[in-house]
């Protein structure tokens, strides 16, 4: 499917049942090979609505069967189409079943999707010459290079500012939705000028690669929760977060991605269906406890693995979560999460 070029990627497995269109889009894959566990793929086409941002940022594409055939009122062409005009490779009629189950048993590793007349040993070598994700800072690579306003939907209420790691469209959109006039930021911003004339909230994206590897908005994080401004982080902007106050990261075997991940809020006692997409997690503790971040404490935990799913500062208005209550294309379950940022920038406001 789509562009005859190599592409060498760390090989993945995505479990989502729909929504390819946005996992094509989602700049946390950049660098990635995706293979999609669901078997048939492009059976509704694709759309200039759905995407999370204006072209794909994969390395390639994975798949059972490409729908040879595509329906829907709002599609606008198709998957291979698409595929080769944003000069993405794929490849299909692989058995991703037996893929995903060696992923599962050996981790995320290197790999490329490459025509049959390449020279296999060639190959090979050329694949173990790529970049391990350990250490990489992709985020810049996705970042906007000028900042840009989403306004308010309705009447203005919170200025919010957005750290672009490789936002994805729907987050700026559903604080817009609520009020908020959204200024994203790339992700090299000053980090003078931020903390020059504050917003009324911060929130940290998405992104891709190690967030080990990304620093520039340490000081920011921790400059504006000591004025007392909101802070909301998501996946990478959660690792960010999280690091800014001392935690440490860690590499997952295979990660977590797809749309029917269960995640338990403790302070709840409930269990959200997320969608989640990251190859790198916050190192957990006894209880509660964030190790080596006492100011942290456990809200969110993945009932997969156990890994940290979200954390709330204990005195500063700081949440954040690992996964995407953006959830585009769904589930929903985590929205109000957009509402709880709001509320906090409400608190704030009134005092």
């Amino acid at each position: 499917m789509g562009s005859s070029e190599v592409a060498f990627g760390e090989v993945v497995f995505n479990t989502s049942m729909t929504g390819y269109q946005e996992v094509l889009t989602d700049p946390s894959y950049t660098g990635q090979l995706v293979t999609m566990t669901y078997p048939l793929i492009g059976n509704y086409g694709v759309n200039s609505e759905d995407r999370e941002s204006p072209v794909p940022l994969l390395s390639g594409f994975i798949v059972r069967e490409a729908s040879r055939v595509h329906s829907n009122w709002r599609s606008e062409g198709g998957l291979d189409e698409y595929l080769t005009e944003n000069g993405i490779s794929g490849i299909a009629d692989i058995d991703t079943r037996a893929l995903t189950r060696h992923i599962r048993s050996e981790g995320a590793m290197r790999g490329a999707i490459a025509p049959s007349d390449q020279a296999e040993d060639a190959l090979l070598e050329k694949i173990r010459a790529q970049p391990l994700m350990e250490g990489l800072d992709l985020a810049c690579g996705v970042s906007t290079t000028e900042p840009y306003v989403v306004p308010a939907v309705g009447e203005e209420r919170f200025h919010v500012l957005a750290y672009d790691f490789g936002v994805k469209a729907h987050s700026p959109k559903m604080l817009a939705e609520r009020g908020c006039r959204v200024t994203v930021i790339p992700a090299d911003f000053s980090v003078d000028a931020i903390l020059a004339d504050p917003p009324d909230g911060l929130f940290v994206s998405n992104g891709p690669g190690d967030p080990a590897a990304v620093e520039k908005a340490e000081r920011a994080i921790l400059g504006l929760a000591n004025a007392g401004v909101p802070i909301f982080g998501i996946c990478l902007g959660h690792q960010l977060i999280c690091r800014a106050f001392g935690a440490s990261t860690f590499k997952l075997p295979f990660g977590h991605h797809g749309g029917n991940h269960p995640v338990k809020n403790l302070d709840r006692a409930t269990v959200e269906i997320t969608s989640q997409n990251h190859g790198f997690a916050v190192r957990g503790g006894e209880g509660d406890e964030i190790p080596s971040a006492p100011g942290l404490r456990l809200t969110h935990v993945n009932l997969y693995d156990g890994t940290v799913e979200g954390v709330e500062h204990r005195e500063l208005p700081v949440i954040s979560v690992q996964y995407h209550p953006e959830a585009a294309p769904g589930p929903h379950d985590s929205r109000y999460l957009f509402d709880t940022f709001v509320g906090l920038m409400e608190s704030r406001k009134s005092r």
